[in-house]
């Protein structure tokens, strides 16, 4: 949801409605099954950018609602992201970055939603995991990421030097498999969550004592996990 639009996400079809007074269908796409509901809406309202699941495996489909014309078709916006199904996706506030992930759950990759060029890679992890969240925070300088092994990573974004390297980065060239692993990006930053109940990462903003982000988590008790970036 917007400002000033409410997005429907149904298993194969995306409604976008008008919001609030008095609702009006605005949009509606079909989509490749889509159990999860994935989908994100920039909140801009420059640029009201939706991203959701493309119809090829591991794509993801972005569309310009500013400049599309309610009832009408335009070309698909696409990115090959990954080549298995999409798991988690998200959107920078201005709509300018597209993060996501797949089922795989080791990588995440960012995409400039222009040239649909891929920016950088991150590494949650070599093992598996179903990621439960991603977010970036408010001016884009960071992002966080959690998953069902009970770990939320912090990955930098504008200063990327802070992000640790696999030491075989400083070995030299090597193969391609191996180099996929050297290039990536690790976390500068995690913590531990219950691992027990899905967790909902996101940034906020504490001014008073003069820090950049604060990362929330809210567990199947009530409680709250903090982060604090200085």
């Amino acid at each position: 949801c917007s400002y000033s639009r409410i997005i429907i996400v149904l298993k194969n079809r995306i409604y976008v409605y008008s919001f609030p007074n008095n609702p009006v269908k605005l949009f509606e796409f079909d989509t490749r099954d889509n159990p999860k509901g994935l989908c994100d809406l920039c909140p801009s309202l420059e640029k009201q950018l939706l991203v959701f699941p493309g119809h090829k495996c591991g794509s993801l489909q972005l569309v310009d609602l500013s400049n599309t014309k309610p009832g009408t078709s335009s070309a698909p916006f696409t990115i090959n992201a990954h080549q298995s199904e999409i798991a988690c996706v998200a959107l920078n506030q201005p709509g300018s970055v597209a993060a996501s992930a797949s089922r795989k759950g080791t990588l995440i990759r960012l995409f400039d939603t222009t040239t649909r060029d891929k920016l950088v890679e991150l590494r949650r992890g070599t093992d598996p995991a179903t990621l439960y969240c991603i977010n970036f925070s408010h001016d884009s300088s960071f992002l966080c990421a959690s998953s069902d092994k009970g770990t939320v990573h912090i990955f930098a974004l504008k200063d990327t030097k802070l992000n640790r390297r696999s030491a075989l980065a400083r070995v030299g060239k090597v193969g391609p498999v191996i180099g996929q692993y050297v290039d990536s990006q690790w976390s500068l930053a995690s913590f531990t969550v219950p691992a027990e109940c899905a967790c909902i990462c996101a940034f906020g903003k504490n001014t008073s004592k003069n820090v950049n982000s604060v990362i929330g988590e809210r567990n199947r008790a009530g409680g709250d996990v903090s982060f604090l970036l200085d």
